[in-house]
């Protein structure tokens, strides 16, 4: 494992990506529990790989969820719920990573549905250039349905109780502590064990980013290891 800034970390993922060679978009996976910084990251390296001069997809599996009337048929706060009737994949693989990937025409949709709206979406057909990247953050991406359509996988661990602090921060203008509990402790911490214990995401990762520091974040190269990196949070 190494330490560094997270110019330093950064810097490391933009080489792994550049490194990756492939006759079509690199197709880069950024996995992580909610509120492990995932979101940010990937941003952050979007912007190191346009200044690197790539032509750079941005998208994140939010604009990939099933209408809200589909997608609790469980109940609201079902981890099992949240893990199998989330997310529509077979939309993510038609429109956006399979067009993107090997035999693919590389002319792609970035999303399928709007969250605020609550509606369906069909924006334009956009056309990618072979040596684009796709920086696609989210949930669950290293299971089953996803795992072959990824050319690099980079997995953000943090600590999952230290998740919930975060997220009461960031959604205190939204809800109230209690609300945000709720939903952390009984549907998404619950979902990311069962993902843990059914796809063993780390296993399947290139690089882990552990982001309990975000200002010295510490990497390993996911592999070598074989580690289980967010069952030592838990």
């Amino acid at each position: 494992m190494v330490q560094g800034t997270r110019d330093e970390m950064l810097g490391r993922l933009a080489e792994a990506v550049g490194a990756v060679t492939v006759a079509h978009p690199t197709r880069v996976a950024v996995d992580g529990p909610p509120a492990a910084g995932k979101t940010t990251l990937a941003d952050e390296l979007a912007v190191v790989l346009r200044q690197q001069g790539r032509d750079v997809v941005r998208a994140t599996i939010d604009d990939f969820l099933f209408p809200r009337a589909q997608r609790y048929p469980r109940g609201e706060y079902s981890a099992e719920g949240c893990y199998y009737d989330t997310h529509d994949y077979d939309a993510l693989n038609r429109v956006l990573l399979d067009p993107l990937g090997p035999g693919g025409d590389r002319r792609f949709q970035s999303a399928v549905y709007d969250r605020t709206a609550d509606a369906v979406l069909s924006p334009p057909v956009t056309a990618a250039p072979a040596d684009a990247v796709l920086v696609f953050d989210g949930v669950f991406l290293l299971r089953p349905e996803l795992i072959d359509r990824w050319d690099l996988r980079i997995f953000v661990s943090t600590a999952l109780e230290r998740t919930v602090e975060r997220a009461v921060i960031r959604e205190r203008r939204v809800s109230t502590r209690a609300d945000v509990e709720r939903r952390w402790r009984e549907r998404y911490i619950p979902s990311q064990q069962l993902y843990f214990a059914t796809a063993r995401p780390t296993r399947h990762a290139d690089i882990v980013v552990h982001n309990d520091e975000p200002q010295r974040p510490v990497w390993e190269t996911a592999r070598q290891g074989n580690s289980e990196v967010l069952a030592a949070g838990e």
